[in-house]
């Protein structure tokens, strides 16, 4: 099938449009005169846009929890259906104990070496170090506290240990917090999907 012919247009639409044009140029020249806004200004925009994106970020960043697995850090696997929540984390691997991602303690295949207890007795269940850098996490959370009552101090802290940690080093790191005023304690786990 062929294409019918194109129509030239007529006089009367060639007459139509050219007022249109006419109307509308006469419309901008009007509006100049007013002292309206020529072009779009997209400054005011671009602020709004990274306040939101500043908001978004910060909103985005204080909803999650990071956990930094590696070779010495296997976290247990769990049907767990809890949202963890901020507070002090605790991290035992086979290699070193953290306190909030800070190395406090290295580690000998899982447990807490001697010299770095009570008395340097290896059947002592307080760890100076531990107790030390938990007390400092305490009191920058107490004074945050003091001064924003929508962030009260709680006393607890997230335990992430390597699934294959003794229980006596467990132990010996909820001892030391306890003495430290941390007295309630999530341990966290992978979520099995």
């Amino acid at each position: 099938m062929a294409a019918p012919p194109v129509q030239p247009p007529s006089r009367a639409d060639l007459e139509r449009e050219r007022q249109t044009r006419l109307l509308r140029r006469s419309r901008r020249k009007a509006r100049e005169r007013a002292g309206e806004i020529k072009e779009l200004n997209i400054v005011a925009m671009m602020d709004m846009m990274t306040i939101l994106l500043v908001f978004l970020l910060k909103s985005y960043q204080a909803s999650t929890l990071s956990v930094n697995m590696g070779a010495d850090l296997t976290v247990p696997v769990s049907s767990t259906e809890l949202h963890p929540q901020e507070n002090i984390s605790i991290t035992i691997s086979q290699n070193e104990l953290a306190v909030n991602d800070k190395a406090v303690v290295p580690l000998e295949l899982g447990r807490i070496p001697a010299k770095y207890k009570d008395g340097q007795k290896a059947e002592a269940f307080y760890v100076g170090p531990v107790y030390d850098a938990l007390k400092r996490e305490v009191d920058k959370q107490k004074y945050i506290a003091q001064y924003n009552k929508n962030v009260p101090f709680t006393g607890r802290i997230n335990v992430i240990a390597d699934k294959k940690i003794s229980y006596r080093t467990l132990m010996e790191v909820l001892y030391t917090a306890g003495q430290a005023e941390l007295g309630e304690y999530k341990f966290m786990v992978m979520k099995n999907e």
